[in-house]
């Protein structure tokens, strides 16, 4: 019990002894983790985008401006029946520039420019696996009547890969913004393992365990981790709720909802690596130290 109250009284002492570089080392880590933790509700957001776009993808065949009703009717037969295909909405000439006049109802001037009959008829097929459009574009593509096959995936992949480039951008950074933590957790530890040098030194002659020494220190880094990781929870919050629910509301309306049960799981995440990277990078600074 004695043996707690000295660890935990020196812990107070060190943090406050260095209370500036401490100050530095949490705000460091809490811009560290901030990142590491949005990091990681992009990778979710993303995930959860592809999996909610992925099953609304459709393949828009789009048929010949002279298209014969007998052809017509063929394609929407042998869709109908195809067992890679869930569903098939045939979209008319009408319907198309209906749709189109809505899609683009802050053009007026081009909207003015398309006249009806313009816009091909089409059919919107929704597939049971969106991977398979290859085998449905190779079976289509020479019917008669058909003029093109488009794919959404093709787009969604790109915006994916796009959004995935930006999630390993917001990684790398955490990355750096980490090895710095590290840099400023181990300088700490020997700033503050050498102001205390004359008590190690005492504390070793009396016969005292490298752990016993070595723990006051280990938990300063610990605790300053932890708090860093409170306050990039915190920004966390913050962000989601003045930002993507608040001013930026209307500019995400192309992403999913960003639950609040994603933003709690990284509470965890970012303590868990917070106080486990700190024990971690001061213990090896003071094996070090100590055997000098």
């Amino acid at each position: 019990m004695q043996r707690a109250k000295y660890v935990l009284s020196e812990v107070m002492v060190g943090l406050w002894r260095n209370v500036t570089m401490t100050i530095a080392m949490i705000i460091t880590m809490a811009v560290s983790l901030a990142m590491l933790g949005a990091s990681g509700l992009m990778y979710l957001q993303v995930n959860s985008m592809k999996d909610f776009y992925y099953d609304q993808i459709e393949v828009a065949i789009f048929l010949d401006q002279d298209v014969t009703d007998e052809q017509r009717s063929a394609i929407d037969g042998t869709l109908k029946g195809d067992p890679l295909v869930a569903e098939v909405i045939y979209e008319s000439k009408e319907t198309a520039h209906e749709k189109f006049k809505t899609m683009y109802a802050d053009a007026p001037d081009l909207v003015n420019a398309v006249k009806p009959g313009q816009l091909p008829e089409s059919f919107r097929v929704r597939l049971k696996d969106p991977e398979q459009f290859q085998q449905i574009n190779e079976k289509y593509q020479n019917v008669e009547g058909v003029e093109t096959i488009v794919d959404q995936q093709r787009l969604l992949d790109k915006i994916f890969n796009i959004l995935g480039s930006v999630q390993n951008m917001a990684l790398l950074a955490a990355s750096i913004m980490a090895i710095a933590a590290l840099l400023l957790v181990g300088n700490t530890i020997q700033v503050a393992a050498y102001s205390k040098r004359r008590e190690v030194a005492v504390m070793k002659l009396v016969g005292a365990s490298n752990w016993f020494i070595q723990a006051p220190f280990v938990l300063e880094a610990v605790v300053a981790g932890m708090i860093g990781s409170i306050i990039a929870f915190i920004g966390l919050v913050l962000g989601k709720w003045f930002l993507l629910d608040g001013s930026l509301r209307d500019l995400t309306e192309l992403l999913t909802p960003l639950s609040w049960g994603d933003v709690l799981l990284m509470l965890p995440l970012m303590a868990g690596a917070g106080g486990l990277i700190s024990a971690i990078t001061a213990w090896v600074t003071l094996r070090f130290y100590l055997r000098v």
